[in-house]
């Protein structure tokens, strides 16, 4: 297909995803009837109805909205945000999203689709997310960038922020999935992330500009998110989390399903124990996601082979066994009365320095 061939038909599609009434199985449905977008514009809202069996009243609506829009308007503010689209039919339209139930028949983008024609692997969790879930999500997007597979998140606070530095922070390829317009950046914190991203990987919406972050929004998000990808790993989520919600997706589109345990007494981790209970993959480390999708076994290797241990003192070695996995505040370590106040500071830098300890807000410390 030629390139303004391309154009012509994005853009027409682009305006069929600006009338509200539509969405993207019935603009599937009027594609299939006539043949293609432009095609689709060609005919009136109201001949729309008849042919989706629609209600009048939606007619007349589909008719007022598509005579009040400009297509070549509206695709001259796609090119005001440097935003790009793909129709389904695209080359480069990702493969496994092709292969999910009701694709989206546009996605917006901005940033480089590079590295997403490969593996790519879901990371998603709680918003309120502990300092576990984030120090695990950040560990095992790292491993898996590091190895090559690109990772997808939602781009929320938490559990997805830390997923999409992780990739980042690995060398890798990230991909963020919007609830919203490519002209909104939500949450609003998280703008700085977004331009990293859009440097080193992609971010998608199918929702078109002047779309806000509505509440309904993000499950429809949330199956792309499990689309573009082999497996989706929930590291945490309470018992009504939206990131069980991708799991559902994903496994209705016939993906892997992970969970990483966490603690029995968090409300953080009730939804991942259940994932597990009802068969997900129990993940501790990357490893475990590249052996259940079957992917290189070098990679495999790669990351299983264990870091030469930096030797330590006999004190160095007293003061690690004490401290956790999770945060522990430097008092609580004094009180111990393994060491003294000044000994126990001059060995945690000495640990932290060794990268076997991790400093937290609040001179709290875990182990790596």
């Amino acid at each position: 297909m030629e390139e303004t061939t391309i154009r012509h038909e994005q853009l027409y599609l682009n305006a069929l995803n600006r009338l509200p009434s539509l969405g993207a199985r019935r603009i599937t449905a009027l594609m299939a009837h006539y043949g293609s977008a432009a095609q689709v514009w060609q005919n009136s809202g109201q001949e729309y109805a008849q042919i989706l069996s629609l209600k009048t009243e939606v007619g007349e609506q589909l008719a007022e909205d598509k005579e009040a829009l400009d297509p070549e308007f509206e695709w001259s503010r796609l090119e005001q945000y440097n935003i790009k689209t793909l129709s389904i039919e695209a080359v480069d339209y990702p493969w496994l999203l092709r292969q999910i139930p009701h694709p989206p028949p546009i996605l917006y983008y901005r940033g480089c689709l590079e590295g997403l024609s490969g593996s790519a692997v879901a990371i998603v969790g709680s918003r309120r997310s502990t300092f576990y879930g984030q120090e695990v999500a950040g560990r095992l997007s790292k491993e898996l960038a590091s190895a090559g597979i690109a990772v997808v998140s939602g781009m929320a606070l938490g559990v997805d922020t830390a997923a999409h530095r992780g990739a980042l922070e690995g060398g890798g390829k990230t991909a963020a999935v919007l609830g919203c317009g490519l002209d909104f950046c939500y949450p609003p914190q998280n703008r700085k992330l977004m331009e990293e991203i859009v440097l080193a990987g992609v971010i998608f919406s199918e929702f078109p500009l002047g779309t806000q972050p509505l509440a309904a929004n993000f499950p429809q998000r949330n199956r792309i998110i499990s689309g573009l990808t082999l497996g989706t790993v929930v590291v945490e989520a309470t018992a009504k989390s939206g990131s069980l919600i991708t799991a559902n997706f994903a496994l209705e589109q016939n993906r892997e399903v992970f969970a990483v345990p966490g603690n029995i007494g968090s409300p953080y981790s009730r939804g991942c124990h259940r994932l597990i209970k009802e068969g997900a993959r129990l993940v501790e480390s990357a490893a475990d996601i590249l052996a259940e999708l079957n992917l290189a076994e070098s990679l495999e290797e790669q990351l299983s082979l264990p870091l030469p241990a930096p030797e330590l003192s006999d004190d160095e070695n007293m003061l690690l066994r004490l401290i956790p996995y999770y945060p522990i505040q430097i008092d609580d370590l004094i009180r111990s009365g393994a060491f003294s106040a000044a000994s126990t500071s001059s060995l945690l830098l000495s640990l932290e320095l060794k990268k076997l300890i991790r400093q937290t807000p609040g001179k709290y410390f875990c182990r790596i």
